[in-house]
């Protein structure tokens, strides 16, 4: 059974290239935006990698990794 309010492939504006110019610039404004968030946080994430490689404390100095 169809249903006759059921749009078909045919029936979307958007369908076969046929959307308009204006949605053309917003789906390439926001495929840009998200690149350059997504370059932005890569960035941020490389600059702020400072990961200090000392384990223990003072009263608990850590590893001793020297030979004996």
């Amino acid at each position: 059974m169809k249903l006759n309010n059921e749009p078909t492939l045919r029936t979307i504006d958007d369908y076969n290239n046929k959307e308009s110019s204006r949605k053309r610039k917003t789906i390439r404004l926001v495929i840009l935006g998200l690149v350059l968030f997504a370059g932005l946080l890569s960035y941020i994430k490389m600059t702020n990698n400072t990961v200090s490689d000392y384990i223990g404390t003072p009263d608990n100095p850590g590893i001793n990794v020297t030979p004996n």
